[in-house]
């Protein structure tokens, strides 16, 4: 925990916040299904050091709105917006008992402007096109079904970032036609080190260059059965 706190340069205030999410997690795990992760250490690792990594490499002091789908537990965002209060967050989850607790969890960090939408993505897009300044999704699925789900999201000339782990290549490798089809492009690709040799993460920043064609996304069916 130490080692996360002072990585980050995370002020007593926000770590008072940190330890209440932990709190709350730890006593809402059995009854939400949330995470199999619960040592504090673990937790600080690799749910809120990870989710943080994304401001080491992307300054988002003039990040307006960001928002984060499939959060599960309110990983990215939930972080991010207790180090950057500024953020105007948005959590796209379709399980309606992370909804709930996401929204506890806002009460008791004392968290405005995040707003919790309990649908699946591809439609929910419907209001929410082109919004968002970046758009962010953490161990979700793959990146050919993420690009399509996500990309429409994001403003022209915004990021996706995805949050991947080892096999990052070869999801790049199966996402060209997808990159090309939803008019992105990878901008950056970085990586860290977990703290206690927990591996390697890598961040793929990913830019939209141009409005995405209004077909995307498919409904998950399709998506699911044939990606881009």
């Amino acid at each position: 925990m130490e080692q996360v706190i002072n990585s980050l340069n995370i002020s007593l205030e926000k770590n008072q916040k940190f330890n209440k999410y932990y709190e709350f997690l730890i006593s809402e795990n059995e009854k939400y299904n949330l995470t199999n992760i619960t040592e504090l250490d673990d937790v600080y690792i690799k749910h809120f050091y990870d989710s943080l990594m994304m401001s080491e490499f992307i300054d988002l002091k003039n990040v307006e709105n960001l928002c984060d789908i499939g959060s599960g537990a309110g990983f990215p965002s939930i972080p991010l917006k207790i180090m950057y209060p500024h953020l105007k967050i948005t959590i796209i989850e379709p399980t309606l008992k992370r909804i709930n607790f996401l929204k506890k969890l806002c009460e008791i960090l004392e968290l405005d402007n995040v707003t919790l939408i309990n649908d699946r993505a591809e439609c929910a897009i419907i209001n929410m096109r082109e919004k968002f300044d970046i758009v962010t999704a953490r161990a979700v699925s793959n990146l050919p079904m993420l690009l399509e789900i996500c990309i429409p999201y994001v403003k022209v000339n915004g990021l996706f970032v995805a949050y991947k782990g080892q096999t990052y290549q070869e999801e790049i490798s199966q996402s060209k036609k997808a990159l090309e089809i939803l008019k992105s492009s990878i901008d950056n690709i970085y990586s860290y080190d977990l703290f206690n040799d927990y591996g390697v993460r890598y961040l793929l920043s990913i830019r939209k260059k141009e409005i995405t064609n209004t077909k995307y996304p498919r409904r998950y069916s399709d998506i699911k059965k044939k990606t881009l």
